[in-house]
C-alpha cells in the first residue's frame, strides 16, 4: 500500500548521564530533503543518519533533530601556571613592600584564570549505538504514521476511479444513442463521416487503461507518487481529447466531471511518496 508524506516519530535517548530527545518530522516534497538540528560535533554521523533515513522513506523534507536534555554540566580545571605566577608575585610584592598578609586558597581560586570551567560536549561515537537504537523508534513511528495516511489517501483515490469509470460509461452509452439517431438522419455517406468525427472509442480505451495503471499503483509498496502524477496526467490529455472530438451536452458534461476528478487525483498524487 502507499505511503503518505506526512509523519512526526520521536524516542528519547539515554546514555549513561546523557539523555536526550530525538524527532523526525516530514511533511511533502518533491524529492527526499533533509534537515539536521543536531548538537555541536554531529556532522560527523549525519551521513549515518541519512543512510538509516534512506531506509524508510524516499521522498519528502524530512527533520531530524536531537536535543540534550541531560549531561554533566561543567569540567572544571585548574591552571597550576596561573597559580605558581600569583604566588610568585605576591612573595615579591610582600617582600619589596614588607606585606603581613599571605594569599589563601579562597583567595586564590576567586582570581582570574585560576580555576577554568568548559562545557562539556557529547561525543556522537561513544553514543552512536544508542543514538542509532533511539533514532531507529523515532522513525519506525514516524513510518506508521506516513502509512496510516497511505491507507486514508487509497481508499479516497479508488472512489474518485470508481466514479471515473462511471462517467465514461455514460460517455459510451451516449455514443451510442448519438450515432444511432444520425444514423436515421443522415446518408450512409454522412453518417460515415460523422461516424469517422465523434469516434473516441481509441481514447477511451487508453483512458480505461490508465484507470487502472493508477489502480494497481495505489495498491504499490515502494514509493510511486511521481508515477502515479505522470499517469494523471495522461488521463488529462486523453480526457480533453474526447471532450473536444465529441461534441456534445452530456458528453461536455461528462468531461468536465473527469477533469475535475482527475485534477483531484494529481493533488493527492502530490502527498503520496
Amino acid at each position: 500500500m502507499i505511503k503518505g508524506m506526512t509523519g512526526f516519530g520521536s524516542a528519547q535517548m539515554v546514555a549513561g548521564q546523557i539523555r536526550g530527545m530525538i524527532e523526525i518530522k516530514s511533511v511533502n516534497h518533491r524529492y527526499l530533503d533533509l534537515m539536521f538540528y543536531l548538537p555541536i560535533g554531529f556532522a560527523s554521523v549525519e551521513d549515518r543518519v541519512r543512510n538509516l533515513v534512506e531506509k524508510t522513506a524516499s521522498r519528502g523534507r524530512i527533520t531530524i533533530s536531537l536535543k540534550i536534555t541531560d549531561k554533566p554540566q561543567h569540567k572544571l580545571s585548574f591552571n597550576r601556571e596561573a597559580v605558581t605566577q600569583y604566588l610568585t608575585y605576591a612573595r615579591s610584592l610582600k617582600k619589596e613592600f614588607h606585606l603581613q598578609n599571605d594569599l589563601t586558597l579562597s583567595d586564590l581560586i576567586k582570581l582570574p584564570g585560576v580555576v577554568e570551567s568548559q562545557e562539556v560536549l557529547v561525543n556522537p561515537e561513544k553514543i552512536w549505538p544508542l543514538f542509532e537504537k533511539s533514532l531507529t523508534r523515532a522513525l519506525m513511528g514516524m513510518d506508521r504514521m506516513r502509512k496510516r495516511e497511505g491507507a486514508s489517501l487509497a481508499k479516497d483515490m479508488n472512489s474518485v476511479l470508481k466514479r471515473m469509470l462511471m462517467r465514461i460509461k455514460e460517455i459510451e452509452s451516449r455514443e451510442k444513442a448519438v450515432l444511432q439517431q444520425k444514423k436515421k438522419e443522415f446518408s450512409d455517406e454522412e453518417f460515415l463521416n460523422f461516424q469517422k468525427s465523434v469516434d473516441v472509442n481509441e481514447e477511451m480505451a487508453r483512458l480505461k487503461h490508465y484507470i487502472e495503471e493508477f489502480k494497481n499503483l495505489v495498491h504499490s509498496t515502494t514509493g510511486v507518487g511521481k508515477k502515479l502524477d505522470f499517469v494523471a496526467q495522461e488521463m488529462q490529455r486523453e480526457t480533453n481529447t474526447i471532450g473536444s472530438k465529441f461534441q456534445d451536452k452530456i458528453v461536455s458534461n461528462c468531461v468536465i466531471s473527469l477533469k475535475s476528478k482527475i485534477e483531484k487525483l494529481r493533488e493527492q498524487a502530490q502527498n503520496v511518496e
